[in-house]
């Protein structure tokens, strides 16, 4: 297999779209929860982070959005060649749970993002419209959130993510809430816009399969305090198809070195 060393760093990390860690370290008081972690993203990569519970995985994106206040971090984290800020309009941030209005309909949920950063009414009205279609809501556009199931809410979020021209999209475990025959369909759908779009993605997942079947490396954390353990570049073809790449011993293969990885980072 194909590995990285634990400390690799792009060599892109100052281009617009890239991502990049250089010895991070997160406290939050005495708690130590990531721990020298250096990780670099090129433009349009699909990068996962998988890693058991409270190792930081969570935590690294919301660093990443500058949502972290700047004195519980060491080391330095470039996102688009300069340091994470709050409202940076290079990311999109897609949570585990669709956070969808409530008063809103599905057209008016998936054009909020872009509504709050001021793009003109028909322009994000067109972008949103195109997206319900791509992500299979035609026909729901005036639904409102309660009418739908939560794979379809999901869909809505996925739908508000792309809306907006953000080169860098954060997903933090967006299908984690979703029965398997829904989220292998989400799953195919997100990897249809990426591969038609090809933004950079950071991916927070639990779930080794869909780490392994939608990205181009893997990063695998240890236990807390959370460190590289693995990077795992995935050498399946593109385009994919999620749900055939179950049939597939090269994906299987790779599945079970993850999980390999996986099962290092646990031992003390």
């Amino acid at each position: 297999m194909n590995d990285r060393a634990p400390h690799s760093m792009s060599v892109t990390s100052g281009r617009r779209g890239s991502v990049a860690l250089a010895r991070v370290s997160v406290n939050f008081g005495q708690l130590l929860v990531v721990d020298d972690v250096s990780l670099g993203v090129a433009p349009g990569e699909f990068v996962s982070i998988v890693g058991p519970s409270g190792c930081g995985k969570t935590t690294l994106l919301n660093f990443a959005a500058g949502l972290l206040p700047s004195d519980v971090i060491r080391g330095s984290y470039l996102v688009g060649g300069a340091p994470p800020v709050s409202g940076n309009r290079d990311i999109a941030y897609m949570l585990a749970r669709d956070a969808l209005c409530p008063w809103r309909t599905a057209l008016e949920n998936a054009e909020l993002g872009a509504e709050i950063r001021g793009v003109p009414p028909p322009e994000r009205r067109q972008r949103a419209l195109e997206l319900l279609d791509k992500v299979g809501l035609k026909g729901f556009e005036d639904a409102y959130p309660k009418a739908l199931s939560q794979g379809m809410r999901q869909r809505v979020a996925l739908a508000r993510t792309f809306s907006l021209d953000a080169p860098i999209l954060l997903m933090d475990e967006p299908f984690g809430a979703l029965d398997a025959q829904t989220k292998l369909q989400l799953e195919d759908v997100l990897l249809s816009l990426w591969q038609r779009e090809q933004r950079t993605v950071v991916f927070v997942t639990h779930d080794l399969s869909e780490a392994v079947s939608m990205s181009d490396r893997v990063v695998v954390m240890s236990a807390r305090p959370g460190r590289v353990v693995a990077d795992v570049r995935i050498t399946l073809g593109r385009p994919r198809s999620v749900r055939a790449l179950q049939k597939d011993p090269a994906y299987h293969e790779l599945y079970s070195h993850v999980w390999t990885k996986l099962e290092e980072g646990l031992s003390p």
